[in-house]
């Protein structure tokens, strides 16, 4: 079974790694680059571990730091848009990304948490 989530934040560290390869070859940006790295490939990452969940606490839990990582994502996007390292139109397809990322997981989140008090 396909799953949106996975697909979107998959595709998020694809278009993450092109940026940093355009951040260091064209605008010799090596440590802001670093860090948007790290934060737009982990969500993917965290998304593929929670569905090898121990639980569902665990589920939600890897979840939650996926959600952190886009947020810190964004944060690094607004940052290299305010420098001049990225114009309005990249930064506009990565964040229009990580904006649907981020509603995708909230709403996994809620509907998790929902459930779980309903078995209380």
């Amino acid at each position: 079974m396909k799953s949106p989530l996975r697909e979107r934040t998959f595709q998020l560290a694809v278009e993450v790694v092109r940026l940093c390869e355009v951040l260091k070859t064209e605008r010799k940006e090596y440590v802001l680059s670093r860090q948007i790295l790290r934060s737009g490939t982990n969500p993917g990452a965290m998304v593929r571990e929670a569905q090898n969940a121990e639980s569902e606490k665990d589920f939600i839990h890897k979840l939650k730091v996926a959600q952190k990582e886009v947020g810190e994502t964004q944060y690094w996007l607004d940052i290299l848009l305010e420098t001049g390292y990225i114009d309005q139109v990249s930064y506009d397809c990565i964040f229009g990304l990580t904006s649907e990322i981020m509603k995708m997981i909230r709403s996994a989140v809620l509907t998790l948490k929902q459930k779980e008090e309903r078995k209380k």
